[in-house]
């Protein structure tokens, strides 16, 4: 993939790409077609790294701030979230992903990842839900602890997302242990999980039987998970990944699966050395697309909004690498064109579609963003 530098306003939706394959990605070009202009608002001003955010029913916004707070913003004004469980803040770890359990109308379950310090040496991903009172967190309960923590400081993963059945997923990344834990289902980080809302362990998760495994894998292989959602119309579960060096990868989740890392992969190390020679091997998944060079993707959405008529059934991810929002145009699960959106804003985090139908993003050092389309 070739990437452009560009002098337009930072608000146009730039250049149109074109796939040159069916199943992958590795080589985009630019395609010259006239695109139409957008503009965006920043609602949520000065906010360091919106690793997550939510629409309450009421049209408020949860969002959380990786260095450790929980935001309610409502009619424009910001109030801390008191009774947080502890974060640990390492490296990549901090306070990340936030969902709303699918009635929450109903119930107020609001579940959260993340880093948490079993004896202060060390992190490893958490996944807990709680009730909103009064802007205080409570009825607090852990429903997963990856374990053992570690010291490094990278790959906590992690978003969460519900399916149609009500099930819990998130992510924990490979925390930096590539050729220990993501093939090993005997342990935590590198897989992709399912629970029932309430921690259970679901009795048809793929590796319930098995003795010594991990019994609430869904599927393994993985190495950095930092977007994940459901499709709207299949229902089937969409989760991208960090490569290292190139061969980030979009993948549709099935359970048991493996998907490969680091077995096989479309990317080489930082330092341009290679930790394997095979992008493709019998029992492990391929991607339904990669990016190379890397675009470090965070957050995504489908867009089932009337507001954007070119963006409709389409897949937004975010780069944080190079400060873009990627709108992948889609024909099934492929993806055969991708645009840039507010390209050079800032380091796009998380995305989200509001109950307005508007498109809302999370940007490093900016905010929350609404994106307009210019009529």
């Amino acid at each position: 993939m070739k990437f452009f530098k560009s002098s337009l306003s930072l608000l146009l939706l730039i250049g149109a790409f074109s796939c040159k394959e069916n199943k992958t990605t590795n080589s985009l070009t630019l395609n010259s077609q006239a695109t139409p202009i957008y503009s965006h608002q920043i609602v949520v001003p000065n906010i360091n790294i919106p690793w997550g955010f939510v629409f309450l029913p009421d049209g408020s916004m949860l969002i959380t701030e990786k260095s450790g707070e929980l935001i309610h913003f409502k009619n424009n004004k910001k109030v801390s979230i008191s009774g947080l469980p502890e974060i640990k803040v390492l490296g990549q770890g901090g306070l990340m992903d936030i969902e709303l359990h699918p009635n929450y109308k109903e119930n107020g379950w609001i579940y959260l990842s993340y880093a948490s310090s079993d004896d202060g040496n060390g992190a490893n991903t958490t996944i807990m839900r709680g009730k909103l009172e009064n802007n205080t967190l409570t009825n607090k309960k852990v429903l997963y602890k990856a374990r053992p923590d570690s010291k490094r400081g990278q790959h906590f993963g992690s978003r969460l997302a519900f399916d149609n059945d009500g099930y819990l997923y998130f992510s924990i990344g490979d925390r930096g242990n590539r050729d220990v834990n993501p093939q090993n289902i005997e342990r935590d980080g590198g897989k992709i999980y399912r629970l029932h809302d309430d921690g259970r362990i679901p009795v048809d998760n793929p590796f319930v039987k098995d003795r010594n495994a991990k019994k609430a894998i869904y599927s393994y292989g993985h190495r950095n998970p930092q977007g994940m959602v459901k499709h709207p119309k299949t229902g089937k579960l969409w989760a991208h990944e960090h490569g290292p060096r190139g061969g980030d990868e979009i993948n549709i989740i099935d359970a048991g699966k493996n998907y490969g890392w680091p077995v096989i992969s479309y990317g080489i190390n930082y330092s341009g050395t290679k930790f394997t020679d095979i992008t493709e091997k019998p029992g492990m998944e391929q991607p339904i697309h990669y990016w190379t060079p890397s675009i470090a993707p965070s957050g995504m959405a489908f867009v089932t909004s009337d507001v954007y008529p070119e963006f409709k059934d389409n897949l937004l991810v975010g780069s944080l690498k190079f400060q873009y929002l990627d709108l992948a145009i889609l024909d099934g699960n492929k993806i055969i064109e991708e645009k840039k959106l507010i390209e050079g804003l800032g380091r796009v985090r998380s995305i989200e579609q509001g109950p307005d139908g508007y498109i809302y993003v999370g940007v490093e050092n900016v905010g929350i963003v609404k994106i307009i389309p210019k009529k």
